[in-house]
């Protein structure tokens, strides 16, 4: 993996905004390596689900998608991995749009762990894992000294050393949640994006999950971008986050910026108290808010 004992530079506060465009994000933000710009995203001939909306990822950070059920956080990262086909806009990674780059360039630079995961039944966790290295290697080519190095090292990071001979198939949901995020961190990207990576998790494994993110970000060189459907988990991980809404974004900025009471009754229709803590806010839901009309 890249960026060993790479000591992470924690980027200034941004300001948690309702507007899109790149051109008045914060400027630190301007330098990612990573954007979505005025994204446009459906399904079919159906409305959009984004329509317009844009974002820069902060590099070397962990930025967290919110928002309710339907808010359009899945469709986004989609959108930015390159799986679902952009009806307008572009998304750029390294200086280039990725429409440009061909299926295994792009997948040597960008890992996307997605919640549809299916593998063969007779599949060990090591056979799963080493598919991981596709876009590093040729159809006929020989396993080399830096795949067995990569493959080893996403094993131990995912803290499945145990599992390593097990079928997949045999493994609980969590476990195999651990060797998915293995086969990814194999890919050996600078940016990983990860669909409700924690969910229908119990909570020993959603911190397994979260300590791994922790260390890509500590140790090492790489943006992660993920989907959270708990807002508290969102603020006590992630350095930056995003709130969406009905496909809009309606704030952005650090967890102390974006998680307010004010931003919970908007966006996710609840009265709540936040309490800043060491840790990140922490939120105690009061009650659900109603519309006069229902």
């Amino acid at each position: 993996m890249t960026g060993h004992g790479t000591l992470r530079t924690r980027f200034g506060a941004s300001t948690a905004s309702t507007d899109t465009r790149t051109s008045d994000l914060p400027d630190y933000e301007r330098g990612a390596t990573f954007a979505g710009e005025e994204l446009t995203i459906g399904y079919g001939d159906s409305e959009p689900v984004i329509d317009g909306e844009s974002l820069v990822v902060p590099p070397g950070e962990i930025s967290a998608l919110v928002g309710p059920n339907g808010s359009g956080k899945s469709t986004l990262l989609k959108g930015l991995a390159d799986q679902l086909a952009l009806d307008g806009g572009s998304v750029v990674l390294d200086g280039r749009e990725i429409h440009q780059l061909g299926a295994k360039e792009l997948a040597r630079k960008l890992g996307l762990l997605s919640q549809e995961n299916v593998s063969p039944g007779s599949i060990s966790v090591e056979e799963l894992v080493y598919h991981g290295r596709y876009p590093h290697r040729g159809f006929f080519d020989q396993v080399t000294d830096e795949d067995e190095c990569a493959v080893r090292d996403a094993i131990s990071l995912a803290g499945i050393d145990h599992l390593r001979d097990r079928e997949v198939s045999s493994l609980s949901g969590g476990q195999k949640q651990l060797v998915w995020i293995a086969m990814v961190l194999a890919q050996d990207t600078d940016v990983l994006l990860l669909d409700e990576p924690t969910t229908f998790l119990d909570l020993h494994h959603q911190l397994e999950v979260m300590e791994i993110v922790e260390t890509l970000r500590e140790e090492r060189e790489i943006t992660v971008v993920l989907v959270l459907h708990d807002i508290e988990q969102a603020a006590r991980h992630a350095d930056f986050m995003v709130a969406l809404k009905d496909g809009r974004i309606q704030a952005r900025g650090t967890p102390e910026e974006v998680v307010t009471e004010d931003l919970l009754a908007e966006v996710f229709e609840i009265d709540a108290e936040v309490v800043l803590t060491d840790r990140g806010p922490q939120v105690t839901p009061i009650c659900a808010r109603h519309d006069s009309n229902d």
